[in-house]
């Protein structure tokens, strides 16, 4: 069993670098145009099954898609990520935009301001809500793991301020032949060779062009 790694896995941007589209609430989870970056992901077979849907597309896309699940241990989400709820917690209502069994079946440490308590889910997530800050949530996240991978899910911000701190190990993008223009951008003013970064593997999908970077 290696160490545990930091990744960023199957994170969608556009062309232009985007990560999320501008303007995110309840009807835009992913801002507005955003889930044209995310189109090759849900037509994907890995997709549907994990919404306990049937069809979908087998393929390169969907192999990546499969990939990015394995030897997950846990996942970091931003605050804005688990939903578009700003401020304190009002109360326990709001329970992220995945229902009742969330797709990630690990411990999911939330990086935000307002403490909670955690939230156990169906399917084995549970959400701890970590107030003071990602050294904290990757602490125990790692802690969590047990060996296995920590899995970055975003959004963009958190991602960014987990490059810029050289945290990361591993990062796969899917970059899609979309241009958004305004949104959230994950690469401004990012300096990725200076970080140590480098791209090592380059995969073609039918739908996205996956590409894959450590340091």
């Amino acid at each position: 069993m290696g160490m545990s790694k930091v990744k960023v896995a199957a994170f969608s941007v556009s062309i232009d670098g985007f990560g999320a589209g501008p303007r995110q609430d309840l009807q835009n989870p992913l801002g507005v145009r955003g889930f044209e970056l995310h189109s090759w992901f849900l037509q994907t077979e890995v997709f549907k099954k994990i919404h306990g849907q049937s069809g979908g597309n087998e393929g390169v896309d969907n192999d990546v898609a499969a990939l990015s699940f394995e030897n997950v241990g846990t996942w970091i989400l931003g605050r804005n990520m688990f939903g578009p709820v700003r401020g304190p917690w009002k109360d326990d209502s709001w329970k992220g935009w995945w229902g009742e069994n969330p797709p990630y079946h690990t411990p999911v440490f939330v990086l935000t301001h307002h403490a909670r308590a955690p939230l156990a889910m169906e399917g084995g997530t549970t959400f701890h809500f970590v107030t003071d800050g990602l050294e904290s949530a990757l602490a125990q996240a790692k802690e969590a793991a047990a060996g296995k991978d920590i899995r970055i899910g975003g959004g963009v911000s958190v991602i960014r301020q987990c490059l810029s701190a050289g945290l990361i190990d591993e990062m796969h993008l899917a970059v899609s032949p979309v241009l958004l223009g305004e949104g959230e951008n994950l690469f401004s003013e990012i300096n990725f060779p200076q970080l140590g970064y480098a791209p090592f593997r380059i995969v073609r999908g039918e739908n996205a062009t996956h590409v894959f970077v450590k340091r």
